[in-house]
Parts: structure tokens; sequence; C-alpha cells
């Protein structure tokens, strides 16, 4: 039973039926040649025979005929292809979702049911002023984390439909990333993050402030989370090159393999495999990056020696001298 169902699956499966599509398609134009190409042979034969002009019974439209048909095929099977592009596009995005729905309902989850875990220990037992505290801290843990997640779901809807606020202002990026850092100290008070601007001039963009921290929060929080080493560090640098301007992220992190740099910016990728449960991140936080330089007039590309070897983040934004 189970092997026909999977042979059912095999004959309808989106591949199977774009090649058996254009093998018939292929097929019909070859077989329409020939039939042509037979019969005006024996028409020929005819006109001789019977002493017929040919060129009455063979007119010269009909390779004109023939052409035109030939291109209207080539037509039909671009748009084929088109749509099977398409369409295993559609299939991929599908699961990439279904593996995002999976794993963002465990990151909500995780956190619900530690808090509720907290809550019962509080009701149920008498605990020191210590103990209290250190369980207090453990729930506000768990509240970032759920904060941050459900941000993330609302930041990306509010970006993708553009109602995010319009308010851009002139702003020096050196200075706002030190303020950013200063802001959220205790979120990477066990890093080591340094800051370098050899050319020591100041950079001024015009930029919205709530969308660059959100960049920065999710360039950052990446290099702290994707990181086995006992300091993460971040460097932070800032060089200009004709017309535009690069703010590189570079830390010590674990890496990307080369397979997935041009993969990680995708909605909904998750670092591994699509159908792996395992994978690592929500598959939003570089989705959002990406798009908030985009609308900074710019845009971000990643590098990375392999596993275990770090990895650079670099903001490109157009910048005049």
């Amino acid at each position: 039973m189970e092997r026909a169902i999977t042979r059912t699956k095999w004959f309808f499966h989106p591949i199977f039926v774009f090649i058996f599509s254009i093998v018939a398609l292929a097929l019909s134009l070859v077989l329409y040649i020939y039939w042509y190409m037979e019969v005006s042979t024996g028409l020929r034969e005819v006109s001789r025979k019977f002493n017929l002009d040919h060129r009455q019974l063979l007119e010269s439209e009909t390779w004109v005929v023939i052409l035109i048909l030939s291109i209207l095929v080539g037509i039909i099977l671009v748009g084929i292809f088109i749509i099977f592009v398409y369409n295993q596009k559609i299939i991929q995005l599908y699961r990439l979702q279904n593996n995002f729905i999976n794993n963002f309902t465990h990151e909500l989850k995780t956190p619900v049911t530690s808090l509720k875990l907290y809550l019962e220990t509080f009701t149920k037992y008498e605990l020191s002023r210590d103990n209290q505290l250190n369980y207090l801290e453990y729930m506000i843990h768990d509240v970032d984390r759920l904060s941050e997640n459900i941000n993330r779901i609302l930041n990306l809807a509010r970006i993708e439909s553009k109602t995010y606020a319009e308010d851009f202002v002139v702003a020096n990026l050196v200075a706002t990333v030190e303020q950013f850092i200063k802001d959220n100290d205790y979120v990477f008070q066990h890093c080591k993050i340094n800051i370098y601007n050899p050319s020591g001039r100041i950079f001024e963009y015009r930029i919205n402030l709530s969308l660059f921290d959100m960049l920065l929060m999710n360039l950052m929080t990446n290099a702290v989370k994707y990181n086995d080493s006992q300091k993460p560090r971040i460097d932070i640098s800032f060089k200009l090159y004709p017309r535009r301007l690069h703010i590189r992220f570079e830390d010590n992190g674990i890496g990307i393999e080369k397979t997935e740099i041009k993969k990680i910016f995708k909605k909904f990728y998750q670092s591994g495999r699509a159908d792996d449960m395992t994978a690592k991140g929500s598959g939003l936080g570089l989705h959002l990056v990406q798009n908030i330089a985009r609308i900074h007039k710019g845009k971000v590309v990643a590098q990375s020696n392999g596993r275990g070897k770090g990895s650079v983040f670099t903001v490109i934004l157009p910048f005049k001298s």
C-alpha cells in the first residue's frame, strides 16, 4: 500500500510532469515536421507523375508556418520552464515556512513552560530571598526571550508592509554605534567589543534610528549567539571607499559554511538543512537586517572561511566623500 502511494506521488511530482510535458511538446514538433516532409515528398512524386506544377501544391508559406510554429513552441517551452521554477520556489518557501513555524513554536513554548515551572515553584515552596532573586532573574530572561521573538515578527510585518515610521534623521554613524553599545551594555556585558575608525572621520548618514538599532541588535546578538568561545569578540570597523562606506562586523564565532552564505538572508532560512528540526535561529533576523539595509539604500554581505573560523557581516552604504 505504501509503495503504491509512493509511486502515485512520484508520478505526479512536478519534476516528472515538467519533463514529460517538455518531451511531449518537443516530440509533437518533431512529428509534425517529419509528417510535413513525408507529405511534401509524396506531393512532389504526384506532381512529377502527372506533370503538375509542384509550386501550386507546395506553397512557400508552409515553411513560414513551420517557423512560426517552432517559435510558438519555443515560447511555450520557456513558459513551462518559468512555471516550473516558480513552482519549485513556492515548494521550497513552503518547506522553510513550515520549518520556521515548528521551530518558532518551540522558541515560544520553551520560555512559557519555564515561566510556568518557576511560578509553580513560588506557589508550592517557601523560598529564601536569594533563591527568589535567582528565579526572578531566570524569569526575566525568559520574558526577554519571548519579547525578542514577538518583536521580530511584528517588526518584519511592519517593514514588509512599509508601515514603519518615516522619520529619518542625519546622524553620525560612529556615534550611533557607540551609543547603541552603551545603551545595551547589559546584553553584551560578557563580550569584548572593539570599534575601529582609522580615518577619524565623522560619517554622517540619513537613517531611521529605530530601524538602524534593530539592524545592529540582530547582527551583534547573532555574533554572540553563534559563538562557542569563552569570550565572544566583535570588531566593528568603518572604512570609506569611493562612493560607499563599509561597516564591518567581524566575530570569532562558529562561522558559516560557504554553501549557506547566499541563503542566510532568505526569509525563514535557518542554518542547517531545511528539514532539520534542530536548525538554529528563527530564520528572520538576517532577513530583517537585509531589508533594513535596503531601506537605507544599502545592502549587507556575509563572508566566512567556514565552520569555526568566525564570520564577517559588512553593511555597505552609498556615501559621497
